[in-house]
């Protein structure tokens, strides 16, 4: 579903770009590569990876910076999606690697809390029961399931590598990642001037330490989480540096079973908890968005914003299992498909749009039927390897030539 909030007074001259990208966990970035692929060849003029700003929350955190580094949406989902990146291989299980250090952690405190439970027991027998015990217990339980180091090590090695930095303030372009802060419930925005010390790769598993599953980050002595905590969306920045047109993507939205899907009536209700907790964490996210938005369109009136976000029945993206490969290249092709639709729907809205900031809409190649979100990797593919015969074959030549020349005997 595509929302345009189209600038009320129109500034003198183009101003900049913007990408904002909201979170989601694993599938929430999978929605916004395919999503952004679909972007970067239907707009031409600029390359999603020439824009001016670039902010992300929790995993849209992880796109953002990929963008800002120069990472086109082709390389970014030919390493996390297809799995066919030769030069940084990323392996899922990164993703999944138990928090050792939290259970044994717990382990070691388990003496400490029986003796305290044994105290309050005996200091009033009667008054206390199940719920001085069950307290004591909760301490022991480990605020994480697994370990984000591991992602935290990749995405150093990815943006140390050669043409590309972990350094906030060497980056062409701003780039601004929202974490939460633990103990004060504060957001705080790594890039910013009194954060642009901290490395690009530690501030994402900061911003994207969901609770439960991830450890909180310790940076400069505070404790981070989740930026979707208290942000779901975030283009203050962009809009504040001047943006004339900011690109939002939203991949959280409630689910709407009001009507049949494919043939018969969801009901939520019936899924378990998993299904109803993820339901309720998407409206609760998704009504504090619609609040912030509305207050953009009202204080940047020199601006054109572009929501993108699924649409509310959806049921294949609601119900996708992003743990499994299959799921992945299902999403990411169906976002990239669905973004494609509604890009041919909103052409001729869209289309001055964008050239009142130098781009222009391909409709043509929004009408091409063929093309699928790993189209541009089969593309890149063939073109690599038709390159490196080239390459072989000149090597060849030459390797010829000088032994062709070699004085004999």
């Amino acid at each position: 579903m595509l929302t345009i909030e189209p600038a009320r007074r129109r500034r003198a001259g183009r101003g900049k770009l913007a990408i904002a990208l909201a979170g989601g966990g694993p599938l929430g970035a999978f929605y916004s590569l395919g999503a952004l692929h679909a972007l970067s060849e239907a707009i031409v003029g600029r390359g999603l990876t020439d824009f001016d700003v670039y902010v992300g929350v929790s995993s849209g955190s992880l796109v953002a910076a990929g963008l800002a580094n120069g990472f086109d949406t082709t390389t970014l989902g030919t390493t996390f999606i297809h799995d066919e990146s030769t030069l940084f291989p990323f392996a899922p299980g990164t993703l999944l690697r138990p928090a050792f250090g939290q259970y044994a952690g717990r382990l070691a405190r388990i003496p400490a809390v029986l003796a305290d439970i044994a105290r309050q027991l005996s200091r009033d027998p009667l008054r206390s029961g199940w719920s001085t015990i069950m307290g004591a217990v909760g301490e022991l339980v480990p605020a994480a399931l697994f370990d984000n180091a591991g992602l935290e090590r990749y995405l150093h090695r990815v943006f140390t590598s050669e043409g590309h930095t972990d350094d906030f303030r060497r980056l062409r372009a701003r780039l601004h990642v929202v974490a939460t802060d633990l103990n004060t419930g504060e957001s705080v925005f790594f890039g910013d001037r009194r954060h642009d010390r901290v490395p690009i790769s530690r501030a994402l598993v900061a911003s994207a330490a969901l609770p439960g599953l991830y450890p909180a980050v310790e940076i400069d002595g505070h404790h981070y989480v989740d930026g979707a905590l208290t942000r779901t969306l975030d283009a203050t920045f962009a809009l504040e540096a001047g943006c004339g047109l900011v690109i939002c993507i939203n991949p959280l939205v409630p689910f709407d079973a009001s009507r049949e899907q494919t043939g018969r009536r969801v009901n939520l209700a019936e899924r378990g908890l998993p299904v109803v907790l993820g339901q309720t964490f998407r409206a609760l996210i998704h009504s504090r968005m619609q609040i912030k938005m509305a207050s953009y369109a009202r204080s940047y009136p020199r601006s054109d914003i572009l929501l993108l976000e699924p649409d509310r029945h959806d049921e294949q993206f609601f119900f996708t299992n992003v743990f499994r490969y299959a799921g992945r290249r299902r999403l990411a092709n169906h976002a990239y498909q669905r973004t494609r639709r509604d890009l041919r729907a909103h052409a001729r809205e869209l289309a001055p749009i964008l050239e009142q900031h130098g781009l222009t809409l391909d409709v043509a190649q929004l009408r091409d039927p063929e093309r699928r979100f790993s189209t541009a990797a089969r593309e890149r593919s063939a073109h690599v390897r038709q390159v490196t015969r080239r390459l072989a074959r000149a090597v060849g030549r030459l390797e010829g030539i000088v032994a062709a020349q070699r004085p004999s005997g």
